[in-house]
């Protein structure tokens, strides 16, 4: 089904040039000259980059076969990751590559939203805040705190955060998935 200009809002899905897009800005211009057009910003779903592009007033696009799914991460098997629909109960093998870095902040039984293009998964989104353990991390030096120093450490799930110094090995903490960052311990 194609859409035209008039029907562009924020969220919308697009195709341009065969690769699935969303709309993530959009403005109407009519100037005293000349014929309206409308400015828009548009994610790749793919490979997240962000495009300008113009439209001519009335110009039409074609809407990609996109669906999300929310999946839950059951295991890992050889190259792929597996994961389970939480509606259908189907399991469904996804490469490790489709993932990318996103696999590191992946626990077992976590739920993540998995868009889908033409029936093949290509993309997952996590959830903005994972909470896990600290799995290894050296001991924060004496003394050596003198503007917010921080470490290295290791969480449950194979990434690795830079900490402040009085975190140790055991405890939780919560990490933010976009921006791979520390934000806080957890206490339990």
């Amino acid at each position: 089904m194609a859409v035209d200009t008039s029907q562009f809002r924020n969220g919308l899905k697009i195709e341009l040039d065969g690769n699935p897009f969303v709309i993530t800005y959009f403005q109407h211009v009519k100037p005293g000259k000349g014929g309206a057009f409308v400015r828009t910003k548009v994610k790749n779903l793919l490979n997240g980059k962000v495009l300008d592009k113009t439209f001519r007033s009335g110009e039409r696009c074609e809407e990609p076969d996109v669906r999300e799914d929310t999946m839950q991460f059951l295991y890992e098997d050889g190259t792929d990751l597996v994961f389970m629909n939480t509606t259908s109960f189907d399991q469904i093998p996804i490469p490790a590559e489709v993932i990318g870095d996103s696999r590191n902040f992946l626990a077992e039984n976590a739920e993540v939203t998995v868009l889908f293009w033409n029936g093949k998964p290509v993309n997952i989104d996590l959830p903005s805040f994972v909470e896990a353990e600290v799995t290894q991390s050296d001991p924060g030096l004496k003394g050596d705190t003198s503007s917010g120093a921080s470490k290295p450490a290791t969480i449950a799930t194979g990434a690795t955060v830079s900490v402040p110094l009085f975190i140790k090995e055991g405890d939780i903490i919560r990490v933010d998935t976009r921006t791979r960052e520390y934000v806080e311990r957890v206490n339990r």
